[in-house]
């Protein structure tokens, strides 16, 4: 068979086969209702009939849920117009040859009307009916009314699906492409509902047809057979009633198979597995086949009944109790190197691979009692929070914040959260459900009661308060704050502070993709003729580690450009670039009409700092202990006393010093930004908000 698959052009006619076989098979279908056809032929589409229709059930049996056999209505509405066909065909035969005799229509109209009849016209007609009365009062009504609520009920859940598909986007635990497959699905969930309710109708249809086809065929041919063959009424009644019940047989066979597998497809659930192992699982429970036995058993002790069958029947149900309740027991088998073993729903010391791998870039982990916060009555508000954190820094930033996954741990503290770039934790704290945190402001005078806590993302002292106190806090101009607010601000602030550490070089490629729109030349120039995108990359993460924001790709590329030419490595690139951009990060910090609040040295401290930088080859600043303390609390002060009136300072300092102190800075200082003398752009004013004196140095000398 693999040979001939790989003959030249074999797929490509095999696919123009596939591709001719439904139009060519319409028009079939079509040329039966107008073309009369020989018995024999009638007798192969009559077969090829009862086949689609036995297809169709096994397939609906297979399926492990609706969607897995979306074709459904379309084959239905395909098999139904084929059956009324061969109805029309069937019935010009009968009527025009069925005076010749009962195999005048071909031997499996024959062979049906026969078999059921058995010499009794009434039996047969009563059987007839009684299998349309199956077929349509029983299964098609019913796949119908089915098939309605299914269809209205998916129409009126869709809002809120599309609404959890968002949420899940938001919360990271759907990415954007799992979330296109999703819509497309829910998409087709709904063509096949609604496709589905109307193609019942064909199935009804058919029923009620075939009783009609049936009273035709038989007045129609009593008729014809007495009134232009001259037939004896016995005799004609024999044939065509023969003729009639067995036609009506060949198509209502195929119509209840299909019927049936319209049933089986609007009634099944989605599921892991064909019906029949859902079946079997879902009625294998020992505890419902004991009770089942024993009353089998005391029917079996009732006088009169038959006692054997219902004892035999109660001894079968018992034994598949027990065979069901042993296998649920049974343990893993050793057998040579290989294991076996049944899974065991009641294990719990089974581990998954999702237990122990996680590859999200970003996760915040809640503990039990803040899940509210992403399912509650409210809604989702953290995830809400955190879809607008992502989109607002990625504008910051400068390129596409991964998504966020939010998760439950159980074995977290109450009230406690945990937030995780990467597999590090790199920021952890306690919210109060129910309460709010109120945040002092340089004019409150109160002091709250509550719980006095630090504000998780700047350090600022502040209170958890009840919610019927807020207006008491902000009367105080105090700033009060939801939980999630909290979180999702903490959220921000290591994101800002990490950036470089969540930059990969798919991200890289994503931003150099985007700017090949705009200048394609410019990208292929660089990337990878004067720098690969491993080396890119670090210069990028090493800019986001000071803060820059990589919003200008087409500067960065342009400088990077020129600097790679003189042999710079990616650390000295990276600095050296920073006074080309670090307008970009003034810009985030004040509008550019007001001054930079900054935090300078005076030149005695400057020197020191300068002296230190070189006389120590580390990549932070090697200070005295409390002359250290002294320059850490001072400019921790100044920073605090701008952030209380709502605004960020930062410190300027030498450029020889500001790589240096800004890494011996930020083991102290939270969200710190050191700029050098020679990055500030000249058409900015700055307002000195501190000036870090002598008297750090004056602290050392003292105790010297």
């Amino acid at each position: 068979m693999e040979a001939i698959q790989n003959i030249p052009g074999f797929s490509r006619l095999s696919n123009m086969f596939r591709s001719t076989l439904m139009p060519f098979g319409i028009l079939a279908v079509v040329v039966l209702m107008v073309i009369p056809l020989p018995p024999l032929v009638l007798d192969v589409f009559f077969a090829t009939n009862i086949m689609i229709g036995l297809l169709v059930l096994m397939l609906a049996l297979h399926t492990f849920r609706p969607l897995d056999f979306s074709s459904f209505p379309t084959i239905l509405l395909v098999a139904t117009v084929l059956r009324l066909a061969l109805n029309v065909a069937s019935t010009r035969v009968v009527l025009s040859e069925g005076q010749n005799g009962p195999d005048a229509a071909g031997r499996v109209i024959e062979a049906f009307g026969e078999f059921v009849i058995g010499g009794n016209f009434a039996v047969g007609i009563f059987v007839f009916i009684i299998l349309i009365i199956i077929n349509l009062i029983v299964i098609t009504k019913g796949a119908g009314r089915v098939s309605e609520v299914s269809a209205r009920f998916t129409l009126d859940a869709m809002p809120g699906k599309q609404m959890a598909i968002d949420a899940d986007i938001n919360a990271g635990v759907l990415t954007p492409e799992d979330a296109l497959k999703k819509r497309e699905e829910l998409g087709k969930e709904t063509d096949f509902y609604s496709a589905m309710d109307g193609a019942t109708k064909f199935v009804k249809g058919d029923a009620i047809a075939a009783v009609l086809i049936l009273a035709i065929n038989i007045i129609g041919g009593l008729s014809i057979g007495i009134g232009q063959h001259n037939l004896p009424v016995s005799v004609a009644a024999e044939t065509y009633i023969l003729l009639s019940v067995g036609d009506g047989l060949a198509a209502a066979i195929p119509s209840l198979l299909l019927s049936i597998g319209t049933a089986i497809i609007v009634t099944r659930v989605s599921a892991g597995r064909d019906m029949a192992e859902q079946v079997a699982e879902e009625m294998s429970i020992s505890k419902a086949w004991y009770p089942v036995a024993a009353v089998l058993g005391l029917l079996g002790l009732i006088p009169g009944m038959p006692n054997i069958l219902f004892f035999t029947f109660g001894i079968t149900a018992a034994a598949i109790g027990f065979y069901i309740s042993h296998r649920a027991k049974i343990s893993p088998i050793e057998v040579g190197s290989k294991v076996v073993s049944v899974d065991d729903p009641q294990d719990e010391k089974a581990v998954e691979i999702s237990e122990i791998s996680d590859n999200a870039a970003i996760s915040v982990i809640l503990s039990f009692s803040l899940l509210d916060l992403i399912g509650g009555e409210d809604g989702a508000p953290l995830a809400n929070r955190i879809a607008s954190v992502r989109k607002e820094l990625s504008k910051e930033l400068g390129f596409i914040i991964p998504q966020v996954r939010i998760t439950d741990d159980l074995t977290l503290p109450q009230d406690t959260y945990r937030i995780k770039i990467g597999q590090i934790i790199l920021g952890e704290d306690v919210v109060f459900m129910g309460k709010k945190l109120a945040l002092p402001s340089p004019d409150s005078i109160e002091k709250l009661d509550g719980i006095n806590v630090k504000d998780p993302a700047f350090g600022m002292a502040s209170t958890w308060i009840d919610s019927d106190q807020q207006v008491e806090a902000e009367g105080d101009h105090h700033v009060v704050v939801d939980p999630d607010a909290i979180i999702a601000t903490h959220l921000s602030s290591i994101i800002k502070c990490n950036a470089h550490d969540i930059l990969g070089q798919d991200d890289v490629q994503i931003l150099l993709d985007n700017l090949t729109n705009t200048s394609p030349n410019l990208v292929e120039s660089v990337i990878p003729k004067v720098i690969n995108l491993s080396n890119l990359t670090s210069i990028l993460k090493g800019l986001l580690e000071d803060r820059i924001p990589l919003t200008d790709l087409r500067k960065i590329l342009e400088y990077v450009s020129n600097f790679q030419s003189k042999g710079m490595s990616n650390d000295e690139i990276a600095e050296a670039l920073r006074p080309a951009l670090v307008e970009l990060l003034i810009q985030q910090i004040v509008p550019i009409n007001e001054a930079l609040p900054v935090v300078v040295f005076d030149s005695e401290i400057e020197q020191l700092l300068i002296s230190a930088a070189n006389q120590f080859d580390s990549e932070i600043l090697m200070l005295e202990p409390s002359m250290a303390e002294s320059i850490v609390t001072e400019v921790n002060l100044a920073l605090e006393n701008q952030a209380k009136i709502g605004k960020k300072g930062v410190v300027v300092t030498h450029a020889s010093v500001r790589k240096k102190l800004m890494n011996f800075l930020s083991i102290h200082i939270n969200d710190l930004i050191v700029l050098g003398v020679n990055e500030i752009p000249y058409r900015r004013q700055l307002e000195v908000i501190a000036t870090i004196s002598n008297e750090a140095k004056s602290s050392e000398t003292g105790k010297e």
